[in-house]
């Protein structure tokens, strides 16, 4: 079991807690007992990372008391309730009030592993999904994932700053996997109407009728139509070179009577069009117009230099914390080959070649070079047809192996000094020249 949660376990009956937590701790969680209610939510808040199993019947607060505490203070918090015999009644009424299950005196104790594994598994979606709400919600966060030094990426994020305090609606390009979606996440988090809502959908998911309805209603589950739940703050629309004519003159209508400055904001998101046409050809030209008033082209990730190695690098340190083994370590020979290659996958490709690589250095054997011939074989030309100088690829490779070998030592000066076979000023100029702090490490 992965990422072991806490499982709180409440009972004023000494053996019962000890029993419960014996056995859930011998079936790999991490347990923590109370001899009551009171105790426990000393103990227990918003957030808890684990489940609660908790009696029903004990002395000052019960079991019901605790788990309406328990579920006005998180109603995402799963409850496993411990009912004695013949107290159905109140487990169904434990039930209603939110409990995620019960289990009746005397349980079977593999029924209680089962239940607690469920209930743990539900929270972890629980709170995985909160904190990515929370983290598209956090303009510094999202900011922090557009990662680069390079020019073009300094001036996305700029451009990003810019418009996102404006209220004019905003059209995103670029090629597939350069981060579209993101960016228009970004937007809106670092604008005004963070606090609002941000709804998205892809117009090349559904039927013309089917998007239609999910947009303006009436949609056929009985839910809010989309231009509804995202009034006054962002309605985000993917593959918008997907809209048919007569979806892009409802929105037209929609836009106009929106007002200036709109009451919701549309951030459109072409994702594809033929390589000789632009998405003025794709949209009618007053809807272009309207959409296209502030535009953000997302950059390639061929143009962006020495970024490649540090999202490479960046991307194969996450794998290989994830897989349990340790980060592929970059030639210069492929280094240079990063830095040549076409990328038509842009940073999407680039994070699959990334796990690959771990993958295969887990295994050891294959090499990146490999991974990039095999791509390129399916994609086209192997390398870029504009080169840069020798110097170029010598200084971004020095300044990956650097950055690679002070993360790794977490700082450590001397360390990298004896790894690198460099004395102490050569490496404080050649940091000094790269941007690199150590403080950045420690």
């Amino acid at each position: 079991m992965s990422r072991a949660m806490k499982v709180a376990i409440v009972d004023d009956e000494a053996d019962m807690r000890q029993s419960i937590s014996q056995w859930l701790a011998l079936s790999g969680f991490d347990t923590e007992t109370y001899a009551s209610a009171e105790d426990a939510l000393k103990g227990i808040s918003a957030d808890f990372a684990g489940v609660v199993v908790s009696d029903i019947k004990m002395p000052g607060m019960d079991g019901m008391a605790f788990l309406k505490r328990l579920m006005s203070m998180d109603s995402g918090l799963p409850v496993i309730m411990i009912t004695g015999h013949g107290d159905v009644p109140m487990a169904v009424e434990a039930m209603r009030v939110g409990a995620y299950d019960f289990l009746e005196k005397p349980f079977n104790p593999d029924r209680m592993t089962e239940l607690a594994k469920r209930a743990t598994q539900a929270r972890r979606l629980t709170l995985d999904n909160r904190a990515l709400r929370r983290e598209l919600s956090d303009g510094s966060v999202l900011m922090k994932k557009l990662i680069g030094g390079s020019p073009v990426m300094e001036r996305l994020r700029e451009d990003i700053l810019d418009l996102g305090q404006a209220d004019s609606h905003v059209l995103i390009d670029g090629e597939t996997g350069t981060g579209k979606t993101l960016v228009a996440h970004a937007l809106h988090a670092v604008g005004p109407r963070a606090a609002k809502k941000f709804v998205t959908i892809s117009c090349a998911a559904w039927s013309e009728d089917q998007l239609a309805a999910k947009l303006f209603g009436p949609a056929e589950d009985g839910s809010i139509p989309l231009v509804e739940e995202a009034r006054g703050g962002t309605l985000c629309l993917e593959d918008v070179e997907a809209l048919s004519q007569s979806l892009q003159a409802r929105l037209l209508t929609l836009i106009n009577e929106g007002g200036t400055p709109p009451e919701t904001r549309i951030i459109a998101i072409c994702n594809e069009h033929a390589p000789d046409k632009t998405l003025e050809d794709a949209l009618r030209a007053d809807l272009y117009y309207r959409l296209g008033a502030m535009t953000i082209l997302c950059p390639p990730l061929r143009s962006r230099g020495e970024d490649i190695l540090t999202l490479f690098t960046r991307m194969s340190e996450q794998f290989a914390e994830e897989y349990g083994c340790d980060a592929p370590q970059v030639t210069a020979q492929e280094a240079a080959q990063l830095l040549q290659a076409p990328w038509p996958g842009n940073v999407r490709q680039l994070v699959n070649i990334a796990e690959r690589a771990v993958l295969q250095n887990r295994r050891g054997s294959g090499s990146i070079a490999s991974l990039l011939m095999a791509d390129n074989e399916a994609s086209g030309p192997a390398m870029t047809t504009e080169g840069k100088p020798l110097k170029e690829y010598v200084e971004s490779f020095e300044k990956m192996l650097i950055d690679n070998t002070m993360r790794r030592h977490k700082g450590s000066i001397v360390a990298v000094m004896d790894e690198l076979c460099l004395p102490r000023r050569t490496l404080n100029e050649k940091m000094a020249k790269y941007g690199l702090q150590r403080q950045d490490y420690t």
